[in-house]
């Protein structure tokens, strides 16, 4: 089994937080929808007060914003938003992947075959939301190659800020089997450290990734504009 790279929630707030978070992520929420502290406080059995720092917390991740006198909403991302940052988190991944020959132990060899390993097994089943899933923790072990803590830190966010729309980067079967192939590749150059060329294959992937993404958008917004 691939590791799972979850933070354990250690207080009530941490926990409303995680939940929240896998929610908005997840799409249970619809871009723009009011996020109300009673009902959610309610839903969740808890006092008002945990809800509410969770949702701060979640306005620092960028996923909801909180509007005086009126209240918190899930984040509307525009076009913009998804190519910043995607460019941002490109440029994250680049430098982790092209200093990742230092710290490439062999127990990182062994998880990164185990993660497309997994990855294969999920397409071959058609289960979109767990390679989904891989997917993450896998460009999450990129960054951890790097070596950078502080890069860390910061891409986690950065990463969040898209995790509610990255099942539109996969529509489609032939978008699905190409991604499979494209991983397959960036992990074999690591492993075999042709470092220059797992970086332009992963810049390649996450380029296709953010096209589909923006496509979808697209459409949404133009099938919106017909509506009124």
């Amino acid at each position: 089994m691939a590791i799972v790279h979850r933070p354990i929630a250690s207080t009530i707030k941490d926990q409303v937080y995680q939940i929240l978070k896998e929610e908005i992520c997840g799409g249970a929420y619809q871009p723009g929808q009011w996020l109300q502290e009673k009902e959610l406080a309610n839903r969740l059995s808890v006092s008002r007060s945990p809800i509410r720092e969770a949702l701060r917390q979640l306005a620092g991740d960028g996923l909801v914003v909180d509007i005086p006198n009126k209240g918190v909403f899930v984040k509307e991302f525009t076009l913009r938003d998804i190519e910043e940052v995607f460019d941002l988190r490109l440029m994250m991944e680049s430098y982790a992947i092209l200093h990742s020959g230092k710290n490439l132990t062999p127990e990182y060899k062994e998880e990164l075959l185990r993660y497309v390993d997994e990855l294969t097994r999920a397409h071959s089943e058609g289960r979109l939301k767990h390679y989904i899933e891989l997917d993450t923790q896998l460009h999450n072990l990129f960054i951890t190659l790097g070596g950078n803590r502080l890069l860390e830190e910061s891409y986690q966010k950065v990463h969040t800020m898209i995790q509610q729309f990255r099942i539109y980067s996969l529509i489609g079967q032939q978008r699905f089997d190409e991604s499979v192939e494209e991983h397959r590749e960036i992990v074999h150059c690591i492993l075999t450290g042709a470092l220059e060329e797992a970086n332009r294959a992963n810049q390649h992937h996450l380029e296709l990734a953010k096209e589909k993404i923006l496509e979808y958008l697209e459409k949404k917004k133009q099938q919106a504009e017909d509506k009124r």
